[in-house]
C-alpha cells in the first residue's frame, strides 16, 4: 500500500483559517487574496517576536477550530482502504493532542500524525517513505519534489506562486489532487 504525506494547515485545513483571528488582533481587514508571501510580517507590520508571541498564544485556539478545505474529508475518505495517510505538519510537538482531537471530532481517517516542529518535512518524508506528498508552502513543495524525487500537490493560494519543478503539481482543489493522484497511481 502506498503511503501518502500530507500537510495539515492550509491544505487539509482551509487556507483562509488564521485571517479572522489575525484581523482581530492585529486590526486588519485582511482576505486571502492580501495574503502574497507566507511571511506575515510584513502583511501584518509586526515584528517576529510578536507573530511567535502571538502563534504561541493563538495556534491551540485556531488549531482546535480549524475549518476542513472544501472537499478535503470525502477525498480522503475515498483514499482511507488504498493508501496509507501520514500527516506531516510543521506543528510543534506541544500540540499533538490538540491535533488528534481535532482529527476524531472531524472524522478524519489517519494511519499516524507526525509534527515535527519546523517547516522541514524532507527527513520525515524520506523516513516514512512517502509515495506523494500534499503541501501548501511554495519552498517545502519544491525541496520536497526535487530532494525526494517523487510528486509533491501543492494548493494554489496567492502565497505559494512561483516556478515550479517538474515533481510539483499545482492545484485549486482537493477534487483535482485526487484526479492527479489517481493518474499516478493506477
Amino acid at each position: 500500500m502506498k503511503r501518502l504525506g500530507i500537510d495539515i494547515d492550509g491544505t487539509v485545513t482551509c487556507p483562509a483559517t488564521f485571517i479572522p483571528y489575525l484581523n482581530e488582533s492585529f486590526n486588519k481587514q485582511l482576505t486571502l487574496d492580501d495574503i502574497t508571501q507566507y511571511d506575515l510580517v510584513p502583511i501584518l507590520e509586526t515584528t517576529e517576536e510578536e507573530l511567535n508571541e502571538w502563534m504561541e498564544q493563538y495556534e491551540p485556539i485556531i488549531y482546535r477550530q480549524a475549518p476542513l478545505a472544501e472537499h478535503a474529508l470525502d477525498v480522503i475518505n475515498e483514499w482511507k482502504q488504498r493508501f496509507e495517510l501520514f500527516y506531516i505538519s510543521a506543528r510543534g510537538k506541544h500540540l499533538y493532542d490538540i491535533t488528534e482531537e481535532w482529527f476524531k471530532e472531524n472524522n478524519i481517517h489517519y494511519h499516524h500524525i507526525e509534527l515535527v516542529g519546523s517547516h522541514d518535512k524532507i527527513e520525515a518524508v524520506k523516513k516514512y517513505n512517502i509515495a506523494a506528498f500534499f503541501e501548501d508552502k511554495y519552498d517545502n513543495a519544491c525541496d520536497i519534489g526535487e530532494q525526494c524525487n517523487i510528486p509533491v500537490i501543492l494548493f494554489n493560494t496567492p502565497y505559494n506562486q512561483g516556478p515550479l519543478p517538474k515533481q510539483v503539481i499545482r492545484v485549486n482543489s482537493w477534487i483535482e489532487a485526487k484526479e492527479h493522484i489517481e493518474a499516478i497511481f493506477k
